[in-house]
């Protein structure tokens, strides 16, 4: 990342959660760090914007500034203003790395654009990536576990329903249910398989007399 010097362009972003809100508080403070700094400053404003959303007008265009080489460093007060999540923050803060943007966070003690700031940050991203990996393991043997105790894992192995042995013990006088729980399957699972096999006694009932008239004509 350059170092960012007294000449710099610095975005300023702030949001606010509801209209009714004043970003002023988060402005105020911006504008002085910048003007502090000799920084050039644009100012890009979400309101009554949830740090959920993953569209955000005034962020977009933030970025897209920063992407077109418009922008040399980023300010704001807390990280949760301008990203809706830990891995969103560093997808963020990487991709402005990598364009060379500085990023200064000022209640939060963060700079990356002096060689400390830039260490805490990547102790953080390490920490971060640490934690994603301790969630991974934890899963995968999670998982082995469940195999070794005989526990099926992923989606239900899909029943065939014999439709002549379900039309049978419907005949018999039982219940649909008791049929499927006999079978092992589900209730629709069975009304699903006789339908369908009396579709095709149907079908090939009513395809009969064509063949009949078929094979008389050809005689």
């Amino acid at each position: 990342m350059r170092e960012v010097h007294r000449a710099s362009r610095a975005a300023i972003y702030a949001r606010v959660s509801t209209s009714d809100q004043t970003p002023d508080n988060q402005l105020l403070p911006l504008r002085a760090l910048a003007a502090a700094r000799g920084w050039t400053a644009t100012e890009y404003t979400d309101h009554g914007v949830s740090g959920a959303e993953e569209r955000r007008p005034a962020l977009d265009a933030m970025l897209k500034a920063a992407r077109s080489r418009k922008v040399d460093v980023i300010i704001v007060t807390k990280l949760d203003r301008l990203a809706r999540s830990v891995h969103h923050l560093l997808t963020l803060a990487r991709d402005l790395d990598a364009l060379g943007v500085g990023l200064v966070v000022t209640e939060q003690a963060m700079d990356t654009t002096t060689p400390s700031g830039r260490l805490l940050f990547h102790v953080l991203a390490s920490v971060a990536e640490f934690e994603r990996d301790l969630i991974r393991e934890r899963v995968v043997a999670g998982m082995r576990r469940a195999r070794a105790a005989g526990k099926h894992l992923g989606r239900r192995a899909v029943h065939t329903v014999d439709a002549a042995e379900a039309g049978r013990l419907l005949a018999g006088g039982l219940s649909l249910r008791a049929v499927a729980r006999q079978l092992g399957a589900h209730p629709f699972a069975v009304s699903r398989a006789i339908q369908g096999a009396a579709g095709a006694v149907t079908k090939g009932i009513s395809g009969a007399p064509r063949e009949a008239a078929s094979m008389a004509v050809a005689g």
